[in-house]
């Protein structure tokens, strides 16, 4: 298969700074090429790609032969890259390395070698037959052909594709690639090929077959094992690379093979054996791996040794290198690199390229260089380079020779400098110069020297004001710069904060006022417990002028108690002031609420305190909850008022066999605060009820029953399991009591059941309570009676006649004598069996003979009767009596209603209203009449259509309804008349209306008619 080369070489490039030497982009190690000999067809590109300022050439060698790019047609360059065409494995294979450089300087990168993989053929000829006996051991020889690139090994054991497999008895080395039978056996006969793979290619070739066959002169007897497969007495060994050593014995019976370390230390997990033991393997090889192995090859008839030593090497790396550096003119460079390797690397410097040797001013020892006096032609690019025989690595770095005069660019004095009075001053002359400049400094006729250019004042005063100039001067020139001290009056904070106590929720404003010297600029900033207040946060802002930075804090939370710094900041000094604010707010929440100890009716708590937040804890409360009640509840507590240093409180009073929860809350200063988190839920243990049930009563139900009723006692309060009532009663003049049991906690109702039991007779009753623990307390006894029987007799004398559309009125005498309680009289009223929705019912007390029956159809039939009722029931009917109700009052209310107001006579009209055939004639009206600031109706009747009122003097408005009367009963009301009584005369209508101004209205009577809304 042939596979798509365009080879990349990539050889190590960095960065280049702008103005610079040319720079590699990477130091990192990479591994040798191997090309495919069936890719030579393909293109090759070495990469090389360098920066610098001018832009770098590139030239590149063979095996540290310069490249004549323009006598060769195959090779060329495109940027730095080197492009080969038309590969030939003899004249490109090699170590090449690349060269950038420009007017600057030069540098190489690292080497790199392509060599190019290839698998001859084996020679064809027929192999020799290998005669052996059975028992015997042998070896097979491949015959390895001519290669390039790592070699894998496989046999075939008379045809493909049945290889051979690799056990106890027979092994394929991939060192040698030769197969070894450690005992023949007679299934070994017949044809072995050796296969032979490139692991870069991946090509195959195939030996010619060698036949194995068996002598027939005798079996092999048994002898002691021969090693035939063994490593060197020396194995090199990269660090973290594998390591495969291999081991194999020829032997009758076949050996055993085994391994161990000569140090007698055993191998750590990592280490794997493969193919019964006949390759040891060893991962990520380190140096704790080195030293000597032995293998054992061992039968019945004795034992072989093989031994050999694994050595340790790396390739170096960097552990020190050195950086750009810019030194002035004359001045001494002194550069060393370090590297770790095995062994030892050695070391070699370049400049530009080339090596440097140790000449004059230059001196390379190991890996140290130093050049003394140097010059500006001593500037370029220099590499150090760390080499052993497993490897070589490069490091460049920049050496820059600068000369210039003294130059202040970007560094001269400051025009005006500030300096408060009785402080130091430091003047700094530091001028860009190479070599180093000479500083004098002046200020009036006052000349000073300064070594190092720094000029120092002590204790300024006004005095030491005015200019000051600063002058440089080297071998290349002189420069000079000029600034002016100001001296001012020391600030002073006049009002800084204090400490304070505050509330949570209050507002407060820390003081901070300076006096300073006007010619100063002026700032003030906040810190708190150590961070510098931001703009922004709610809670805080900063008020005042220019000598004021008072800080007002709002709302005032527990996180905001602490050190707050007034920082006051002037051109000259920086001044502080500190204050403590303590906030206090209520406590925090206790916590760790434990349950410790419970009885029927105390649990003991205990607590850990919460924080007092700047206030102590007072004392502490106790809350709790049940599955009975409504929230939580305040408990009594043993002791009564549990004080802020007490942490444990027994709550009493609580009730028998009941789950509780459990919370604490503290008190301080400034009140409750959160509640504890809620402790486990407990449930105290169970006692004897000590609750009756209440409300015992009773009585009704059917003939020969005893109704007995109570009020159930709250679950709260059944102290236990097992719950339920006993139920004792007696009759009158009985000493004895009867006692029945229920066990159903809610049950609040018994009847018991004798047909002995005379109609109500009475009882006394009492009701009691027990559960698990035992019984309980009985409930007061009380009188009640048995069920009684329904009234046996029949109302006599019953007639009804009808009121109205809607009303009946129904009579009846009352029962003279009849042995039954009556409690009172019912009637019963329907318009016919065949409309039973129409039925209805109607109860009276037993002193009460008549009633009225209302809400009834008009003009309708109705079948009535009456019987007498008690607790038990009703008693006979009378037989039925029908009546009929009125026809109903006209539907049509009085209309066109027209009224006249002279002084306080009210003159009332409308139209007469005229019955339908199915109405109730009319027979007169009814006027209503109410005052709007009271609830009593008057009223008059009349046979006509008129009507005269005589109202009361009273300032009031007045509202008149006008409705028509009829044996039917009272039709529907007019619309409502209101007249507000302003003067003295008015009329109007229903419709009335006027034009008239607002003032005349006030001198007249408003009048507005409406229809009321329900």
């Amino acid at each position: 298969m042939t596979l798509p080369w365009i080879q990349l070489l990539l050889l190590s490039v960095i960065d280049c700074l702008a103005g610079k030497s040319p720079f590699y982009m990477s130091n990192d190690s990479f591994n040798d090429l191997f090309i495919p000999v069936d890719s030579i067809e393909e293109e090759a590109t070495l990469t090389c790609d360098a920066k610098g300022t001018p832009p770098p050439q590139y030239r590149w060698s063979l095996n540290g032969t310069l490249i004549n790019l323009g006598l060769d047609r195959r090779r060329r360059l495109s940027g730095g890259n080197l492009i080969i065409s038309n590969l030939d494995r003899y004249q490109d294979v090699g170590i090449y390395q690349c060269m950038a450089y420009n007017t600057v300087g030069a540098i190489l990168s690292r080497r790199a070698s392509l060599q190019f993989a290839y698998l001859d053929h084996f020679k064809v000829h027929t192999r020799s037959a290998v005669s052996v006996r059975e028992g015997q051991g042998v070896v097979l020889l491949c015959g390895t052909p001519t290669h390039s690139g790592d070699l894998t090994y496989a046999w075939v054991f008379n045809e493909y594709p049945y290889f051979v497999q690799q056990d106890n008895r027979r092994f394929v080395s991939q060192q040698t690639g030769n197969l070894y039978i450690a005992k023949v056996e007679p299934s070994d006969v017949g044809n072995y090929t050796c296969v032979v793979m490139n692991s870069i290619t991946k090509g195959k070739v195939h030996s010619s077959p060698t036949s194995l066959i068996l002598r027939t002169d005798g079996v092999m007897g048994e002898y002691e094992p021969k090693i035939e497969v063994n490593f060197p007495d020396n194995v090199p060994a990269a660090k973290g690379s594998t390591v495969t050593l291999e081991c194999f014995a020829l032997g009758n019976p076949v050996p055993e093979i085994t391994w161990k370390r000569a140090n007698g230390v055993p191998f750590p997990s990592k280490v794997k054996m493969k193919y019964s033991n006949a390759v040891l393997e060893i991962p990520s090889f380190q140096q704790d791996d080195t030293g000597g192995y032995e293998c054992v090859a061992e039968n019945k008839m004795g034992k072989n040794t093989a031994t050999g030593r694994l050595a340790f090497y790396a390739k170096p790396q960097w552990i020190q290198t050195m950086k750009d550096t810019a030194l002035a003119i004359e001045e001494r460079l002194y550069w060393e690199c370090r590297a770790n390797g095995k062994p030892k690397p050695s070391y070699t410097w370049l400049k530009n390229g080339q090596q440097l040797l140790s000449e004059d001013r230059i001196h390379v020892e190991d890996g140290v260089l130093s050049v003394s006096a140097l010059t500006l032609s001593d500037a370029g690019m220099y590499q150090c380079v760390a080499e052993n025989k497993h490897g070589v690595i490069y490091f460049a770095a920049e050496l820059m020779v600068l000369a210039s005069p003294p130059d202040f660019t970007g560094n001269v004095l400051r025009a005006l400098l500030k300096a408060k009075a009785g402080t130091t001053v430091t003047l700094e002359c530091k001028p860009q110069a190479y070599p180093i400049a000479s500083i004098l400094w002046k200020k009036g006729n006052l000349i000073t020297l300064s070594p190092d250019g720094t000029l120092r004042l002590a204790n300024v005063s006004k005095s030491d004001a005015g200019s000051y100039t600063c002058f440089a001067r080297n071998r290349f020139g002189m420069s000079s710069t000029t600034g002016r001290l100001l001296v001012t009056d020391p600030t002073r904070i006049i009002q800084g904060p204090v400490d304070m106590e505050i509330i949570v929720g209050e507002s407060i404003v820390l003081p901070c006022q300076v006096a300073s010297d006007p010619v100063l600029d002026v700032s003030f900033s906040w810190a708190f417990n150590g961070h510098l207040i931001a703009k922004g946060d709610g809670h805080f802002e900063l008020v005042g002028g220019r000598t004021a930075g008072d800080l007002m804090i709002r709302n005032i939370q527990l996180y905001h108690a602490g050190k707050y710094i007034c920082v006051v900041d002037t051109d000259v000094e920086s001044l502080s002031a500190v204050a403590v604010l303590i906030v206090k707010g209520s406590p925090s929440p206790p916590d760790s609420v434990t349950v410790e100890e419970v009885t029927d009716s105390t649990a003991q708590l205990a607590w850990s305190p919460g924080r007092g937040n700047g206030s102590p804890i007072t004392n502490y409360l106790i809350q709790t909850r049940t599955p009975f009640t409504v929230g939580w509840q305040r408990v009594n507590t043993v002791p009564e008022i549990i004080d802020g240093n007490t942490l444990t409180a027994t709550v009493v009073d609580l009730n028998a066999w009941v789950e509780y929860e459990f919370r604490v809350l503290a008190k301080n200063s400034v009140g409750v605060g959160e509640p504890s988190p809620v402790s486990v839920k407990t449930r105290t243990e169970d006692a004897v009820p000590d609750a009756a049930p209440g409300d015992v009563g009773g009585g009704g139900g059917s003939r020969s029953e005893l109704v007995i009723t109570w009020e159930p006692v709250p679950e709260e309060l059944q102290n236990g399991e097992s719950f339920g009532y006993i139920i004792a009663f007696r009759a009158f003049g009985e000493v004895s009591w009867t006692h029945v049991a229920t066990s159903a906690p809610g049950a609040s109702r018994y009847v018991y059941r004798n047909d002995s039991i005379a109609p109500f007779s009475p009882f006394h009753v009492k009701v009691g309570t027990y559960n698990s623990k035992g019984q309980g307390p009985f409930s007061p006894v009380v009188t009640i009676y048995s069920a009684e029987i329904e009234p046996s007799g029949m109302p006599a004398g019953v007639w009804a006649r009808s009121v109205s559309a809607s009303e009946i009125e129904v009579n009846w005498q009352a029962l003279s004598f009849t042995p039954e309680r009556v409690l009172g009289y019912e009637v019963v009223y329907w318009e016919d069996d065949t409309k039973p929705e129409t039925m209805g019912k109607v109860r009276v007390p037993w002193n009460q003979t008549s009633v009225t029956v209302s809400g009834l159809a008009g003009n309708t039939q109705y079948f009535l009767t009456v019987s007498a009722f008690n607790t038990a029931g009703t008693g006979p009917f009378l037989p039925a009596i029908n009546v009929t109700t009125k026809k109903p009052p006209p539907a049509q209310p009085p209309l066109n209603v027209e009224w006249t107001l002279i002084g306080f006579q009210l003159s009332l009209y409308w139209e007469p209203v005229l019955a339908m055939e199915s109405e109730s004639e009319v027979t007169g009206y009814q006027v209503s009449f109410t005052f709007s600031k009271q609830k009593e109706v008057n009223t008059l009747t009349t046979t006509n259509s008129t009507a005269e009122l005589t109202l009361p003097g009273d300032d009031d408005d007045y509202i008149i309804h006008i409705q028509t009367l009829s044996e039917g009963g009272l039709g529907p009301a007019s619309d409502p008349i209101q007249i507000h009584q302003l003067s003295m005369s008015a009329h109007g209508s229903k419709a009335w209306s006027m034009d008239i101004s607002p003032l005349s209205l006030l001198l007249s009577i408003a009048l507005s008619t409406f229809r009321l809304t329900s």
